[in-house]
């Protein structure tokens, strides 16, 4: 190959060992423990230059799988996996451990329809104890299975691994609270890739955790605070003296305070690239009761140095030249098209150009989300609160009792982690939070977690909740500013990972709450309800009944709650088919909305109504367009259901 790897070795890696091809001689951990310590260095090479490849042909979370090589082949290396269970939190850094456990020459196909997942599933592997794909699970997962093995009295060790960004999460506090509690046999690895290891402070961490991790110096710590604490009226006293000593010139050395006061023993940082001192340490812990947390420092990206220079481009790449590590870009349109996010990105800066009580809060997403213009443009009324979504929905609120006016850019994902927050502390206080929930429907290759599938009917079930999805640009603009203008309480527009049909063509207005948009108007026979994005499949669908004979009306449902009653209410008199699209679970969603005003304002549509969504199932991972036509959200699909019905 023309490009470099650094190894992590002072010295060149000889000829014959790259010879060796260890990696396409590992199937399981099984035969990873077969080897010396020393090959391990060869072998972490050889995962990287492999890593380089799979990434730059296929795309992926790249930057976090390289940071963690050694730590897998540690991990792997020292405990008995599967039968030790280790938990991944998220799972962006796991590629390397599907590698190791069978899966190495599946990983070409990683994240594409019908491939391995892009994150830890369950039903692909034993050796993934735990799926998700939110952050900050895995010490939570980690103390239920460490319980469960105590209660099975089952001799086993659970290990989560936990990135020091997912620990922005307070899930993770609130499981490191509770196995510290339960003293829980646990260990959990600290990845910490957002800090460089210090010569000084590395020599410094390296000895004493060398010395506290020694059996030994265990053993002598019990014994002489058993001793002291027996001595007559001073043992007591001697003893709590002793240990808050320890504490203290601990704490000064190592940032360990925190983890000790949660019951946990603490050690580390250590290098997380050096695999000799990594296998001593965990070998040395393996043996110990818990909770245990091991500090460990990596790089993200470690190896490959455009990666090592930019982690946070390289966490997600599309393929790309592995000798220069720029993108391989197909063919460029004539017209550049703008993304809904772009949209949203450029439509929240000119609202706050324009009202400087306007605030954006973001979750750890600010590109993500479109934000970077207004973090540069705004940097005093941007605030990122890290992955801590209740906490950022909560902030809003505070921020909106004081006259504010917050805009809680969270994916629709994520959003659901702060549910409770959005019912209690925004809604029954009628609270003028603005929620843009981007990545609405599939998103494609991150799967099941990281579809916007709920959303509609999460939210529309929230009493004074405004809901709505544009259906473009210029719509999400208006939209919006329609948002900003509605003071009576919260307002959520969800809008999809998706290009705009067309770009800002014109400056926003505000719309009137719960009204829709004709967008062809037929003879009413065949009515199209659409929700956002399905606008443009309702036309193309529109356009095909019309090829037969048909004179369909196409409404643009931009208000999912509240419904537009009068315009309901028209195609109710006279349409024989209502047909209403949505990309969102069918269950709850928009089209139930329709259903229950008909009932509840007695317009007979039940024999009438043809609810076309998502289905009632969680949908795999795959391009969107895969998706859409598997989950018949295309319109040859829409055409084929309503020609049934008639």
């Amino acid at each position: 190959m023309d490009y470099v790897l650094d190894d992590g070795l002072s010295r060149p890696v000889s000829d014959a060992a790259k010879r060796k091809a260890l990696l396409s001689h590992i199937d399981d951990p099984a035969d990873l423990r077969r080897l010396e310590v020393a090959d391990l260095v060869e072998l972490a090479r050889e995962v990287r230059e492999y890593l380089v490849k799979i990434a730059a042909e296929k795309g992926g979370h790249f930057s976090s799988s390289l940071g963690t090589v050694e730590l897998t082949l540690a991990l792997h290396y020292v405990f008995d996996t599967p039968r030790d269970l280790l938990v991944w939190d998220v799972g962006h850094q796991a590629y390397v451990h599907k590698m190791l456990t069978g899966r190495r020459d599946r990983l070409t196909t990683i994240r594409q329809y019908g491939g391995l997942s892009g994150f830890l599933k369950r039903s692909e592997s034993p050796y993934d104890t735990f799926g998700a794909g939110h952050a900050s699970t895995g010490p939570s997962a980690a103390v239920g299975m460490a319980t469960a093995a105590a209660l099975k009295k089952e001799k086993r060790k659970v290990v989560a691994v936990i990135g020091d960004g997912a620990m922005t999460g307070g899930l993770a506090f609130e499981a490191l609270n509770n196995a510290g509690s339960l003293e829980s046999d646990l260990i959990v690895i600290l990845n910490d890739n957002a800090m460089s290891i210090s010569p000084n402070v590395g020599a410094v961490a390296h000895y004493l955790t060398s010395l506290t991790t020694h059996p030994y110096y265990r053993r002598m710590r019990e014994e002489i605070y058993s001793v002291i604490s027996k001595l007559p009226r001073v043992g007591e006293k001697m003893g709590e003296f002793g240990r808050r000593l320890e504490r203290g010139i601990k704490d000064a050395l190592v940032p360990g305070a925190l983890f000790e006061s949660l019951g946990f023993h603490y050690h580390g940082p250590i290098d997380g690239h050096d695999l000799t001192e990594m296998i001593d340490v965990l070998k040395r812990l393996k043996t110990q009761g818990g909770p245990i947390l091991l500090h460990v420092l990596t790089h993200k990206g470690k190896g490959y140095a455009p990666a090592e220079a930019d982690p946070l481009k390289w966490h997600g790449v599309t393929p790309f030249d592995p000798a220069t590590g720029k993108t391989i870009a197909g063919p460029a349109p004539a017209v550049k098209p703008l993304s809904f996010t772009q949209a949203f990105g450029d439509a929240i800066v000119d609202l706050a150009e324009r009202h400087p009580d306007v605030v954006a809060i973001t979750a750890a997403m600010a590109p993500g989300t479109g934000l970077t213009k207004f973090e540069e443009k705004f940097p005093d009324r941007f605030f990122d609160v890290g992955i801590a979504e209740g906490h950022g929905v909560t902030f809003a609120a505070g921020l909106a009792t004081q006259g504010i006016r917050p805009v809680c850019a969270i994916y629709s994902t994520f959003l659901q982690r702060a549910f409770d927050h959005i019912v209690h502390d925004v809604a029954t206080q009628h609270l003028p939070v603005i929620f843009a929930l981007d990545r609405g429907g599939v998103v494609g290759a991150d799967g099941p977690t990281h579809h916007g599938c709920f959303d509609l009917s999460y939210l529309r079930l929230i009493p004074s909740m405004v809901v709505a999805a544009p259906k473009d640009a210029d719509e999400l603009a208006d939209l919006l500013e329609t948002a900003y203008a509605h003071t009576e309480g919260p307002f959520a527009l969800r809008y999809p990972r998706e290009d705009s049909p067309t770009a800002r063509q014109r400056a926003p207005q505000v719309l009137p709450i719960g009204s829709w948009e004709t967008i062809e108007e037929g003879d009413w026979g065949v009515t199209l309800l659409a929700v956002g994005t399905m606008n443009s499949v309702a036309r193309q669908t529109a356009e095909k009944l019309r090829q037969l004979g048909h004179s369909p009306t196409v409404i643009n449902a931009r208000f999912i709650k509240p419904l537009d009653l009068g315009l309901l209410k028209q195609a109710a008199v006279r349409a024989k088919l209502i047909v209403t699209i949505e990309e969102g679970t069918i269950r709850g969603g928009f089209g139930s909305g329709v259903h229950e005003a008909s009932v509840e304002h007695r317009l007979g549509l039940s024999e009438r109504l043809l609810h076309i969504g998502l289905p009632d199932e969680f949908v795999t991972h795959g391009s969107r367009q895969e998706l859409l036509r598997d989950t018949g959200l295309t319109a040859d699909a829409v055409l084929a259901n309503i020609l049934k019905r008639l």
